[in-house]
Order: C-alpha cells, then sequence, then structure tokens
C-alpha cells in the first residue's frame, strides 16, 4: 500500500513539473516577443535636389613649341649613307643651337637606314626587269621642344639653311605648369556658373538652395597640339629666309556637375 501512495506521489510531482515547464516557456516566449515589437522603425524622408551642370571656358595663348624636323640621305653603301647624314644633322644642331637652343631642349625622335631598290632595270641578257638594289637611305628625325616661341620661324629657317630637307611638325601647346593655373581658374568658375544655372531655374518654382549633396569635376578639357604647316621645308634656302611662324589662343573647357539640396523658399 505505501509502495502504491510513493508512486501516485512521484507521478503528481512529474505532472506538476511538466506543466511548470510549460507555462516558464509560453512566458519566456510571450517576453521575447514583447521585446521583438519594442525595436523602433525609422522612417527616412526623401531629398528634393537639383542637378546642374556647370561650364567654364577660357581663350589661352600657348606657350610651348614643338618641332620635328629631319635630314634624310642617301648613299652606295649603308656607312656612306650614314656618314652623310650625321654630317649633315651636326650642322643642322650647331644652327638651332646658335640661336638659344639648349640640348636639353633637343632630342632624337627617330633614326633609321633602309635599302633603296630599282624596280625598273631590265636584265641586259633577258630583257626581263629585276629589282636592283642601288644604294642605302638614312633618315634621322630632330625634335625641338621650347617655350622661345619667338625663335620658332628662324628655328626652321636655320635647320633648313644647314641642310634639313624635311620639316614634318610644328605645333603649340601648354605647358603643364600653365594648365593647372588654367585649371584652377576654370574648376571655380565651372561651380558658379552651376549655381546660377540652378538658382535660375529654382526661382520661378518658389524652390532654393539649402544645400550641396556632391560635386564631380571632369577632367580637364585640352585641346592637342595646334600643328602649323610649313610648305617651304623642300624648298632651298633663300625660298624659307626669315619665315613667319604665328600661334593662335587655344580655347580650354572644363565642367562641374553639382547635386544641390532644395527646399521652399
Amino acid at each position: 500500500m505505501t509502495t502504491n501512495r510513493t508512486k501516485f506521489m512521484l507521478a503528481t510531482l512529474a505532472v506538476i513539473a511538466i506543466v511548470s515547464t510549460v507555462i516558464v516557456a509560453s512566458i519566456q516566449t510571450s517576453q521575447d516577443k514583447a521585446y521583438g515589437q519594442q525595436v523602433p522603425i525609422s522612417f527616412t524622408t526623401s531629398e528634393k535636389t537639383i542637378t546642374v551642370t556647370g561650364t567654364a571656358t577660357t581663350s589661352i595663348s600657348p606657350d610651348i613649341v614643338t618641332l620635328q624636323f629631319g635630314v634624310d640621305t642617301e648613299a652606295k653603301t649603308a656607312q656612306d649613307a650614314i656618314s652623310a647624314n650625321s654630317n649633315v644633322m651636326d650642322s643642322v644642331v650647331t644652327a638651332v643651337t646658335s640661336l638659344g637652343i639648349t640640348k636639353d631642349e633637343m632630342s632624337t625622335a627617330s633614326f633609321s637606314i633602309y635599302p633603296v631598290y630599282n624596280y625598273s632595270v631590265p636584265d641586259p641578257m633577258t630583257g626581263i626587269q629585276k629589282t636592283m638594289l642601288t644604294g642605302y637611305k638614312a633618315s634621322n628625325t630632330l625634335f625641338v621642344k621650347t617655350t622661345k616661341l619667338s625663335l620658332t620661324g628662324k628655328i626652321i629657317d636655320s635647320a633648313v639653311g644647314a641642310g634639313a630637307n624635311r620639316v614634318d611638325d610644328v605645333s603649340f601647346s601648354l605647358s603643364p605648369t600653365k594648365q593647372q593655373s588654367t585649371q584652377n581658374d576654370l574648376l571655380s568658375n565651372a561651380v558658379v556658373d552651376a549655381k546660377s544655372k540652378a538658382e535660375k531655374a529654382l526661382a520661378p518654382l518658389g524652390e532654393k538652395i539649402t544645400g550641396v549633396k556632391s560635386v564631380s569635376l571632369s577632367d580637364f578639357n585640352v585641346p592637342p597640339p595646334r600643328p602649323v604647316y610649313y610648305a617651304g621645308a623642300m624648298a632651298a634656302p633663300s625660298v624659307a629666309k626669315d619665315t613667319q611662324i604665328f600661334s593662335s589662343n587655344q580655347d580650354v573647357t572644363t565642367t562641374a556637375n553639382v547635386i544641390f539640396l532644395i527646399g521652399d523658399q
């Protein structure tokens, strides 16, 4: 009898423990849900903006001139062609440096030597035309880059007078220092232009600028060096004497994309 009573009490305690566990778990779940509902939900307000592109342009005179001219010589042998070419180029360099152009302002742009063939010589035995090696041609190109723009015409005349028989290029451009200075001025002007455009567009709408969200600056638009074509390079030195070369201003442009924050006036 005692044993049955003991078993009954143990079973009762087990049921009570199980029920307690379920109740505690239920309470914990409810608390978790409550805590989850307490997380605040934030809402962001949309910004009112206007995007405008400002432009600034200026006309500026170049301060760099680059010249490229060369010497072509032909001879029966490669060595003779090179020797003749070297002698003439030495004279050209001497003539150019006598004007005040330094060796630092000169460099060799290219040098080549290649065979010259005659493709119309008939074979004396058969009369059939054949290719015949007639000699070699040496070509040497000198590159001059200087800020002495006033000497441009004299450099050409002196080079041609000393034996240069090619003037491949004469062009004007901006030095890095002048480019940077111009860029700094243009960038601020482009931003001011963007602001002015935005204000004019917003006035009829009853809006005004309240801030700036972002500014995007474009690359500096520098035109390529402007070439000057020289037709007297192959003529006699007397024809090319007192050559007049004039540079012209270059239009330089930059832009700024600005996103303005706007609000009611």
